[in-house]
């Protein structure tokens, strides 16, 4: 019994280090507001991204303060298959999204009303994994194209470590 309790745990364990190890974007992202570029007066004051595991993709969460005080979050858990998906903020639905992984440290979100694309950000994760750039392209009220830039740190990103906290320690076998 204990060789078959152990060959699970390592299971586990190696299936949550490689799952970790494949999506550099999982973790938790805090704005560089001072690296960042947004047309003037569209900068938030700071922003988290959450990304975490969820099925065969991923959930997001983030919460953003505006400079004029106010807060604002959104959420959803997407596949990576461009199969649009429902955004829930704070104050109900907003625009649906769809993730397509176009490189193992790319991903295009694109955001739709209607049947129309009203905004696309793509995501790009560094070579250390320590930094994500996310470069928004969208229309302005006037139609005109505008295109942000948020650069993220990734929050207590070491080289080489993976987050074991999501581990069950009650699964462990006792000496």
């Amino acid at each position: 019994m204990r060789g078959f309790q152990f060959v699970v745990l390592t299971a586990l364990l190696s299936s949550s280090l490689t799952l970790r190890a494949a999506d550099p974007f999982l973790g938790k992202w805090v704005l560089d507001v001072q690296r960042s570029k947004y047309p003037a007066g569209t900068r938030p004051k700071q922003m988290t991204i959450e990304i975490s595991a969820a099925g065969h993709g991923v959930h997001y969460h983030s919460e953003t303060q505006l400079t004029n005080g106010r807060s604002v979050s959104a959420d959803y858990t997407a596949g990576y298959d461009g199969k649009p998906v429902v955004v829930l903020g704070a104050r109900g639905i907003l625009l649906p999204v769809s993730l397509q992984r176009t490189a193992p440290n790319t991903v295009v979100a694109t955001y739709t009303s209607g049947f129309q694309v009203v905004a696309t950000s793509r995501k790009v994760v560094s070579a250390s994994g320590r930094i994500m750039t996310v470069t928004t392209t969208s229309r302005d009220a006037s139609g005109k194209n505008v295109t942000n830039v948020g650069v993220y740190r990734k929050e207590n990103a070491q080289a080489g470590s993976f987050d074991l906290s999501g581990i069950r320690t009650d699964l462990l076998v006792p000496k």
